[in-house]
C-alpha cells in the first residue's frame, strides 16, 4: 500500500490558535518532516472557507499551497483532495498546475472532482448549478487539462467551456502530463470519467459499498476498452493513532474539546462519531487489521488526516513507525 498525509491548512480548524503569521511556518515545517519521512504525498483541500461551520478561522488556498510546498521540499508528491473544476477556468488551471510542476520538478498531482460546498461557491459568486451540471463541468475541464499537458495546446467547444488553441507552454516536466486523480463515486458520470481519463480513483464508504464502486469502474473502463489494472483506488482516513485504544480516545477528547467552540456540540458529537468509525482510529495494531482488509479489496493507496498534526506529531510519528512499514 502507498500512503499520502494531508497537512493542516485551516479549513478544518486545524490551524486555530496559532497566529496567522506562524501558519504558513508551521505547514512548511510539518511538510519537510513529510519530505523526509516514509510519505509518498501530501495533500491539502480545496477550499476556501472553513467546514462544517462557515467561519472567520483562516483557511490557505490550496494551488498557491502546492508552489509553495514544492519550492519548500525535495521528494514528496504534492496534491489537492480534490480541486473544485467550477472554481477557475480549466486551461487556466491547466497552467497553474503544469507551473507548480515545474517549480516542484516534476512531483504535482491533480486532483479533481465536481465540487459540493454550496455557502462556499455561492459566497464567491460562482452559483451553483444542480449535479448534472457540475458533472458535465468536469467531464469538460478533465478533458482540457488533458489536451493541454500532452498536446501543449487545448480546443474544445464545450457547453461550459469554450477553448480555441489555447497554449499550454511549457509542457508538465512529468511524461504525459500530471496525474489525475478523480474524486467521488458517482456510479453514471464521475465514475466513467475516472475510466475515462483518471490514474487514480478516489472513494471511500464501507467494504461493501467500496466493493461496488470499484465494480462500476471496472464496468466502465471494460465499455471504453481499458484495463482497470491501469487505475489505483485511494480512499481518505481521519485518523487518530495512540498506543492504546484509551489513549486515542484521550486524543480523541482533545481534538473535540477544540473543535466544539467552532462547530457547536450536534456537529462537534457527529464528528467524534466519525472519528470512531475511522479504520484509521484506534491503535497501529488495529489501523494495520483494518488496512489490511482494505488492500485485500483493491484498495493501492490511503491518505491519512491527522486532526492533532499542527500542535502535536507525535501520532503521526507512531503512525510512521508502526503502520506504514507493515503495509508499504
Amino acid at each position: 500500500m502507498r500512503f499520502g498525509t494531508f497537512l493542516p491548512q485551516g479549513w478544518r480548524f486545524d490551524l486555530v490558535g496559532i497566529d496567522p503569521s506562524e501558519q504558513w511556518p508551521t505547514m512548511r515545517r510539518l511538510a519537510k518532516q513529510a519530505d523526509a519521512g516514509p510519505w509518498e504525498s501530501l495533500w491539502v483541500y480545496d477550499h476556501f472557507h472553513t467546514t462544517p461551520v462557515p467561519s472567520e478561522e483562516a483557511t490557505h488556498e490550496a494551488w498557491t499551497l502546492m508552489t509553495a510546498f514544492g519550492a519548500s521540499t525535495e521528494r514528496i508528491r504534492l496534491g489537492q483532495m480534490c480541486t473544485c473544476m467550477g472554481y477557475r477556468n480549466p486551461t487556466y488551471l491547466a497552467k497553474v498546475a503544469a507551473t507548480a510542476d515545474h517549480v516542484s520538478g516534476g512531483r504535482v498531482e491533480m486532483g479533481i472532482g465536481g465540487g459540493w460546498y454550496e455557502h462556499e461557491w455561492c459566497a464567491y459568486g460562482y452559483g451553483f448549478p444542480a449535479v448534472p451540471e457540475r458533472l458535465r463541468m468536469l467531464r469538460e475541464g478533465v478533458d482540457i487539462m488533458k489536451q493541454a499537458w500532452t498536446t501543449g495546446t487545448a480546443t474544445l467547444d464545450g457547453e461550459h467551456y469554450n477553448v480555441d488553441g489555447a497554449i499550454v507552454r511549457p509542457l508538465p516536466i512529468q511524461d504525459g502530463g500530471i496525474p489525475i486523480w478523480v474524486a467521488g463515486g458517482g456510479e453514471k458520470v464521475t465514475l466513467r470519467i475516472a475510466a475515462q481519463f483518471g490514474d487514480y480513483t478516489n472513494f471511500t464508504g464501507t467494504i461493501e459499498e467500496f466493493d461496488h464502486k470499484r465494480s462500476v469502474l471496472h464496468t466502465h473502463c471494460e465499455r471504453l476498452g481499458r484495463d482497470p489494472q491501469e487505475i489505483t483506488q485511494s480512499s481518505n482516513f481521519n485518523t487518530i493513532v495512540a498506543p492504546t485504544e484509551a489513549e486515542a480516545r484521550d486524543r480523541l477528547d482533545a481534538v473535540i474539546a477544540r473543535l466544539r467552540p467552532h462547530v457547536g456540540d450536534e456537529r462537534a458529537d457527529h464528528i467524534r462519531q466519525e472519528y470512531l468509525a475511522s479504520d484509521g482510529f484506534g491503535t497501529p495494531e488495529q489501523i494495520v487489521e483494518r488496512l489490511t482488509r482494505r488492500a485485500e479489496h483493491g484498495l493501492g493507496y490511503s491518505i491519512h488526516y491527522f486532526p492533532e498534526l499542527a500542535y502535536d506529531t507525535s501520532g503521526w510519528e507512531l503512525f510512521e513507525r508502526e503502520v506504514v512499514p507493515v503495509l508499504a
